[in-house]
C-alpha cells in the first residue's frame, strides 16, 4: 500500500491517506466505497520479518478469527470493529475512524492529567473491560496508546493485536515479547495462559501513567523491567491522591489477590464522588502528532463526568485531513447554558511543554521576615525526637509530593486504617498497663526527681520541604517546656517533648496519632502544621480524648464542620483547638483591604480546591457587602500555565484587581500573563501565593499583594521578647512563622494542665486526659502572639491578618489587622 498509488481494500475500501503508524500496524484513512463514502479507519497489521510460511498461516487464522470475534462487541468505550478482511496475506482491520487523541498524546503534549479526569477515563475503561471479558475476549495490550480521548468519549481500540503479538513470540522462538512491558503483569512477562485480570493490572498501569506522568516501573532495558515488575513495588504515587488506593489494588502482583472489576469499579466511582467536577478541567492545545498504534485526530477534548452533564468544552483544532464537518481554530466563547458565576470553566489552550511540576508546600516555603539571633551554640536533639522520611503535601487541595521507603502505599493505607480502628483498645491497654504512666503525686518539687512526668506531643515535617517550619513549631514548643520547668510553673510536674515527624504525609500523621494515644503519659499534642495531616491526625485523638492544639492548620472544617460554607456549623471534634486564624477570614480581610485602596471591581478566580474556593467565597460575599462589584469569577485547572484567554477576559471585564484563590504555582503564571497582555492591575491572593516560589516564578509580581495568618512576632513587644529568648536557647534553625503559635499552643497545654492539677488539690488525676479538653477550652491568657483564649468552635479569638506586597522583589508587610469572630 502507498500513499502514491491509492488502493482498494477488499473491493470496497478506498485508502486515503496514512496517518499513524507502529510497531505492529499502519493506520490509513479510509473510504467504504459501499456505503456513501464513509470514513473508515482502516489499519494494515504488519507481521515480523523473518516468519516462515507454516507460521504466517498459523497467525493470520489465530488473529483473524479473535480480530472477528471483537466486531460482535458493541459498547461506546470499545472502537467499533466493521469488518476484517484479508489482503496479501495479512489481515486488515476496518474500524470506525475516532477523531480524537490517543492518551499517550495527551500525556506528552500536557504531562500528567488531573485526578478526577483519569477516573473517569478508568470507569469508561474498565466498563468496557467488562463488556469484553463478558464476550471472553482479553485485550492483552492496554497501554495508553490504545486509549483513546474525543470529546465525549472514551474508546478502547485495538482488540486481538496483543494476541498477534503473543503468538510471533511462541512461534518465531525469537525470545522477543512484542509488545509494551510496561504495561503488562508478571504473569503475563512469565508467558502464562492471559486472563481478565491481566487487563485490570495494565488497566492500573495505564491510570498511574496518566495521573502521575510515568509508567509505575521503569527501568533500562527489558531484562531489569521485567525484574522490576516481578520484585519490585511500583514507583509510589505522588500526585495521585484518592486514586492511590485503586492504583494499587490493580498493580497488585499476584493476579489471585488483585482487585476484581466490579470492587475497582466501585473504587473509582468513590473516588468520582469525592473529587469535585472542576478537577477534571484540563487545557488543550492543537496537535498534528498521529497517536502510534491508533488512529491519530485533533488533540482531545475532555470527557464529560459519568454522573453529570457534560462541561460545555471548546472543539480543537483538526489535523489537516478531510473531514466532514468543519472545525473552528479556536475556542468558543462558552454557550449560554453554561453554569452562571462562581465556577464557569477556563480552558486556555496552547501551552508549550514544560519541566515537571514541582511539589507544591501548603505553606510557605520560607520565613517571611527571618529574624537575627545569636549565633546558635549546637543542641542534642529532643530525647524521644523520630525523624522519618518525609513528603511536601499542599494544604486544602491535596496535591501531595511523597517519597515513601519500603512498604506500598496500600499498606501504608492498611496500616493507617488499623491503627485508627485500633485505637481504643491501644489506648485501654496503655492506660491500665503502662507502669509508667502518670498515677497522680504530691507538689512541691517542681522538676525534680520526685515530680510527675507530662508528655506533650509534638506532630510537624520535621524533614522534608516543610521542614523548616516543622522544626520550627518542634524547637518553639521545647522553648515552653523549658521555660515551664525553670519557673516550676506547676509545681509537682515536670514537662518533656516528645517530638515525631510526619512529613506533611497523613498517614504518617494518622500512624503518629496512634503511637501518642498509646503512651499514656501524653496529656496533649501541639501540631500538625498542615490541614491535610490535620484530617486524618486530628479523629483518632478526639476519639481517645486527647485534647490537640494546631499553631498551624487553617481549613475551617476542622472546627465548624463540614457544611460550614453553606451557613451550617457544629463542631466535629470537641478536643481540637487552634492558635491560629482560618480560611474563613482570609477572603473577607482581603476585601477590606481592596476597598480600603480604592478598588472598587475584582475579577475572582480560584483553582477549584476547597481551599481556593473558600478564600473566593469569602472574598465576594464582603466585597459586595462593602460595594464593590465582581465583574467576573472563573475557576481554572492548577495543572494549566497557559492563561491568554483569561487575560482577555479580564481586560475586558474593567476590573481594577484579580484575587485569586490557591497556590503560587497557578498564580504565578496568571499574574505574569495578565501584565504580558497589558493588564497592568494587581493580583491579590491568600497564604497559598505567599512564597518566594511566587517571586521567582514571576518576574512581573511587582505590586501583587497576599495575605498571610497571624502578624509577624517583631511587630509585638511579647514576639520580640519570644525571638529573644529562643535566640538565647541556641536552636540552629529559625522560629520562623509558626513558632510563635506553637509556643501558645504548648503554653495552652501547660496551662490547661496547671488548671487540672489546682482544681485536683494539687496533684495530677488519674483521668488527667479526659479532663484536659474542658480546661483548655476555658484557657485565656497574654501569649507571645497576644490574647490566647478560644471560641465555642475551639477556634482562636485573636484572629489577626497581615497583608504584604511585592515591594523591589520581595514580600513587604503593609498592614496587619484583625477580623471580629
Amino acid at each position: 500500500m502507498s500513499e502514491q498509488n491509492p488502493e482498494l481494500i477488499a473491493g470496497r475500501y478506498l485508502l486515503v491517506e496514512r496517518i499513524g503508524q507502529g510497531g505492529m500496524g499502519r493506520v490509513w484513512r479510509g473510504l467504504d466505497q459501499q456505503l456513501f463514502g464513509r470514513e473508515v479507519a482502516v489499519k494494515e497489521i504488519l507481521f515480523p520479518p523473518g516468519l516462515d510460511d507454516g507460521d504466517r498461516a498459523v497467525l493470520l487464522r489465530r488473529f483473524t478469527g479473535e480480530a472477528r470475534a471483537a466486531v460482535a462487541l458493541s459498547h461506546p468505550g470499545v472502537i467499533t470493529v466493521h469488518d476484517v478482511v484479508e489482503h496479501r496475506g495479512a489481515p486488515v482491520i476496518i474500524m470506525e475512524l475516532i477523531r480524537g487523541q490517543s492518551l499517550a498524546a495527551a500525556i506528552r503534549d500536557r504531562g500528567r492529567l488531573p485526578v478526577r479526569r483519569v477516573a473517569e477515563i478508568g470507569a469508561v475503561m474498565l466498563d468496557a473491560l467488562a463488556e469484553a471479558h463478558g464476550a471472553r475476549i482479553v485485550h492483552r495490550d492496554i497501554k495508553p496508546d490504545n486509549v483513546l480521548l474525543t470529546k465525549d468519549r472514551v474508546v478502547l481500540t485495538d482488540f486481538g493485536i496483543a494476541h498477534l503479538a503473543d503468538s510471533t513470540t511462541k512461534l518465531s522462538h525469537s525470545g522477543i515479547v512484542i509488545g509494551t512491558p510496561h504495561y503488562m503483569p508478571p504473569e503475563q512477562l512469565e508467558g502464562k495462559r492471559p486472563t481478565p485480570a491481566n487487563d485490570l493490572w495494565a488497566l492500573g498501569a495505564t491510570l498511574y501513567h496518566a495521573v502521575e506522568g510515568r509508567p509505575p516501573f521503569d527501568a533500562e532495558g527489558l531484562h531489569a523491567l521485567a525484574v522490576a515488575v516481578f520484585t519490585s513495588p511500583h514507583h509510589p504515587p505522588v500526585h495521585a491522591g484518592p486514586l492511590i488506593p485503586v492504583l494499587d489494588a490493580l498493580l497488585t502482583k499476584d493476579p489471585a489477590q488483585r482487585v476484581g472489576a466490579a470492587e475497582a469499579a466501585e473504587m473509582l466511582a468513590s473516588v468520582l464522588r469525592s473529587v469535585p467536577r472542576a478537577d477534571a478541567i484540563i487545557g488543550h492545545g492543537p496537535t498534528n502528532e498521529p497517536a502510534p498504534e491508533t488512529v491519530p485526530a485533533p488533540a482531545p477534548e475532555p470527557l464529560p463526568a459519568p454522573t453529570s452533564e457534560p462541561t460545555p468544552e471548546p472543539t480543537p483544532e483538526p489535523v489537516p485531513a478531510p473531514a466532514p464537518e468543519s472545525v473552528p481554530e479556536q475556542a468558543p466563547e462558552p454557550p449560554a447554558d453554561t453554569p452562571a458565576p462562581p465556577t464557569p470553566t477556563v480552558l486556555d489552550s496552547g501551552s508549550a511543554p514544560r519541566a515537571p511540576r514541582r511539589p507544591v508546600p501548603d505553606r510557605p516555603t520560607f520565613p517571611p521576615a527571618p529574624v537575627p539571633v545569636p549565633p546558635p551554640a549546637p543542641v542534642p536533639p529532643a530525647e524521644n525526637q523520630v525523624t522519618l522520611d518525609a513528603t511536601a503535601e499542599r494544604e486544602h487541595g491535596g496535591r501531595a509530593s511523597s517519597k515513601r521507603p519500603g512498604l506500598t502505599r496500600r499498606s501504608a493505607v492498611l496500616g493507617t486504617a488499623l491503627a485508627v480502628l485500633t485505637t481504643g483498645s491501644v489506648l485501654t491497654w496503655a492506660l491500665n498497663l503502662d507502669h509508667d504512666a502518670p498515677r497522680g503525686g504530691a507538689a512541691g518539687s517542681g522538676a525534680g526527681d520526685s515530680a510527675v512526668t507530662v508528655v506533650i506531643g509534638v506532630d510537624a515535617p520535621l524533614s522534608g520541604g516543610l521542614s523548616s517550619m516543622g522544626v520550627g513549631i518542634k524547637n518553639a514548643a521545647d522553648l515552653a517546656v523549658r521555660t515551664a520547668n525553670e519557673s516550676r510553673h506547676v509545681p509537682g510536674v515536670k514537662f518533656e517533648i516528645e517530638a515525631l515527624d510526619d512529613g506533611a504525609d497523613p498517614a504518617k500523621g494518622a500512624s503518629n496519632a496512634a503511637r501518642f494515644v498509646a503512651d499514656g503519659k501524653v496529656l496533649g499534642v501541639v501540631g500538625p502544621l498542615t490541614s491535610s495531616v490535620a484530617r486524618s491526625f486530628v479523629p483518632p485523638l478526639a476519639q481517645a480524648d486527647v485534647v490537640n492544639v494546631s499553631p498551624g492548620n487553617t481549613d475551617p472544617a476542622l472546627t465548624l464542620g463540614p457544611d460550614w460554607a453553606a451557613g451550617t456549623t457544629s463542631r466535629p471534634y470537641a478536643t481540637y483547638f487552634r492558635t491560629i486564624a482560618t480560611d474563613v477570614d482570609q477572603g473577607p480581610f482581603a476585601a477590606r483591604y481592596l476597598h480600603d485602596s480604592k478598588k472598587t471591581k475584582v475579577y475572582a478566580i480560584d483553582d477549584a480546591s476547597d481551599h481556593g474556593a473558600a478564600l473566593t467565597a469569602g472574598l465576594t460575599a464582603e466585597f459586595t457587602k462593602l460595594g464593590g462589584t465582581v465583574v467576573g469569577t472563573e475557576q481554572v485547572d492548577p495543572a494549566e500555565r497557559a492563561f491568554a484567554g483569561l487575560a482577555t477576559r479580564v481586560r475586558s471585564s474593567g476590573a481594577d484587581a484579580v484575587y485569586f484563590g490557591g497556590y503560587y504555582d497557578t498564580a504565578a503564571p496568571i499574574s505574569q500573563q495578565l501584565k504580558q497582555a497589558g493588564v497592568d492591575i494587581p493580583l491579590m491572593g491568600g497564604d497559598g501565593i505567599f512564597d518566594q516560589q511566587y517571586l521567582t516564578e514571576n518576574p512581573r509580581a511587582e505590586g501583587d499583594l497576599a495575605t498571610h495568618i497571624g502578624l509577624p512576632a517583631e511587630e509585638t513587644e511579647a514576639g520580640r521578647d519570644f525571638l529573644t529568648r529562643y535566640g538565647k536557647a541556641g536552636y540552629a534553625e529559625p522560629a520562623g512563622w509558626y513558632g510563635p503559635y506553637a509556643y501558645d499552643a504548648t503554653w495552652t497545654l501547660i496551662e490547661a494542665v496547671k488548671d487540672v492539677v489546682t482544681a485536683n488539690g494539687g496533684t495530677l488525676p488519674d483521668n488527667a486526659r479526659a479532663k484536659l479538653p474542658q480546661a483548655v477550652a476555658a484557657s485565656s491568657f497574654d501569649g507571645v502572639t497576644g490574647r490566647v483564649a478560644f471560641t465555642k468552635d475551639g477556634d482562636t479569638v485573636n484572629r489577626r491578618l497581615t497583608v504584604y506586597a511585592v515591594n523591589a522583589g520581595s514580600w513587604t508587610a503593609v498592614t496587619s489587622g484583625s477580623t471580629t469572630p
